[in-house]
């Protein structure tokens, strides 16, 4: 199976001898399209890190706090099995995809990332799932039985979106590798979980410490 040309092309143009592989993820039977192993095994030169701070390619990695999350989904499918579920800030998608895998009646990923829609919607058909995709939630009133979010909070600034959120489902996962004590009314934390980044980008192992909660 070979990758996207429209994700290819646009990772060449970040890093111009990177490549996508389909990389299979522990502790749930899903794959995803990432950045090559051996491409991050490099250093980068002045001009490849300007591109990649300007505009970061987080649809090519599985981030410790998304695969958290889908495995946790994986091994508690009755959390999301028959309701509408929103992965917000979706990244590859792979909490949605791990929704849809477990039996949630329907799955919007949602991402500001044009690249990260797209490569949602080619993570889904690698795995012969379906789901559906969406620009931004301001754009949408639509409400949800469920929304997954992880790494949201990598910014303190983003700690104002889980009011839109609490406004927008019926109950929250919030998965994150930053925020061990989260302060803000209605969530609750329900699990410690460990996972690392797809690629290893070798972080502290308190990044891989992913705290759960329920909201």
């Amino acid at each position: 199976m070979t990758p996207p040309a429209s994700l290819a092309t646009a990772l060449v143009a970040l890093l111009g001898d990177a490549r996508l592989g389909l990389q299979a993820l522990p502790g749930c039977d899903l794959s995803l399209w990432l950045i090559d192993p051996a491409n991050m095994a490099r250093a980068f030169s002045p001009t490849e890190t300007q591109r990649l701070l300007a505009a970061p390619p987080y649809w090519c990695f599985c981030w410790a706090s998304g695969l958290a999350l889908a495995q946790w989904i994986a091994a508690h499918p009755q959390a999301v099995a028959g309701r509408q579920v929103l992965d917000f800030g979706s990244g590859s998608g792979i909490a949605g995809l791990a929704a849809a895998q477990a039996g949630a009646a329907r799955v919007v990923c949602c991402d500001l990332d044009p690249l990260a829609l797209e490569a949602c919607r080619a993570n889904a058909a690698a795995n012969d799932l379906r789901i559906e995709t969406l620009a931004d939630l301001h754009a949408s009133s639509e409400r949800f039985d469920l929304i997954l979010a992880a790494d949201v909070l990598y910014d303190r600034a983003n700690l104002s979106l889980l009011a839109l959120l609490q406004d927008r489902a019926e109950a929250i996962l919030l998965a994150d590798s930053r925020v061990r004590d989260l302060d803000h009314p209605g969530f609750t934390r329900i699990a410690e979980l460990q996972a690392c980044t797809l690629p290893d980008l070798a972080e502290p192992d308190e990044f891989r410490r992913v705290t759960l909660y329920q909201g």
